[in-house]
């Protein structure tokens, strides 16, 4: 009797988890159609000057919708871990809350996100060292876009404090940032390559909930070391 109940709860525990993860992202995919279908029409442009069309309204809505979207889900894995039933709250009042501070830090990311980009574009036909180069260094932005995550919705900052604290996260541990970089490009390769679907349902809360708690574990071991201090 005490195993059926178990199997049961276990069986309820994880439907409960597959509901979180699904509804989130399902929130944060509508928030992104816009993105999606421009990045899609990109992906399948047939001329150069489709492609380049689409560019601007993609730096546009990147800020706008994409970065805010994503802090409100990175603001949900948080409460998930940190196991704040009692004081669970929506995706949309989250969104709504750091919507300015996305808005702003979107900007900021976007820009360099452009100038990565357009530089491993161009070395990639003119110097393929530099091109390498510039794609470890996007692996580095990559995780340090994260932390502005992970940072934003843990800690009640100004934006220039956010980035200065997302920046020294990402460079002194490098377990984070390997733990980080690793459990993303996995999650990615298998939405893209292997089960595209994910993407809309699960692939940005399974990202934002890995990235969130070897951040939140980090933050505690820095807080362990200072009392002990």
């Amino acid at each position: 009797m005490n195993h059926s109940s178990g199997i049961q709860g276990g069986i309820y525990a994880v439907s409960v988890w597959i509901m979180r993860f699904g509804l989130t992202n399902l929130q944060w995919t509508a928030f992104n159609v816009p993105v999606a279908v421009i990045v899609l029409s990109m992906v399948y442009a047939k001329q150069a000057a489709d492609f380049v069309y689409l560019v601007p309204p993609l730096l546009l809505l990147l800020p706008v919708l994409f970065f805010p979207a994503t802090s409100a889900m990175f603001a949900k894995a948080r409460e998930w871990i940190r196991k704040e039933e009692a004081n669970e709250r929506s995706y949309f009042s989250y969104y709504k809350e750091n919507y300015k501070q996305s808005l702003f830090g979107g900007l900021i990311f976007t820009v360099l996100w452009t100038i990565l980009v357009t530089d491993i574009y161009y070395f990639s036909t003119t110097n393929v060292t530099l091109m390498n180069v510039f794609f470890i260094l996007g692996i580095l932005l990559f995780v340090f876009t994260v932390n502005f995550f992970n940072v934003l919705v843990h800690f009640d900052m100004k934006l220039k404090g956010v980035l200065k604290q997302a920046f020294l996260t990402t460079i002194v541990s490098p377990v984070l940032f390997i733990a980080i970089a690793f459990c993303s490009a996995v999650i990615l390769y298998i939405s893209v390559y292997i089960f595209p679907l994910m993407v809309p349902i699960f692939s940005g809360t399974i990202i934002s909930f890995l990235a969130f708690s070897a951040f939140y574990r980090f933050y505690l071991k820095q807080a362990e070391r200072k009392e002990a201090a």
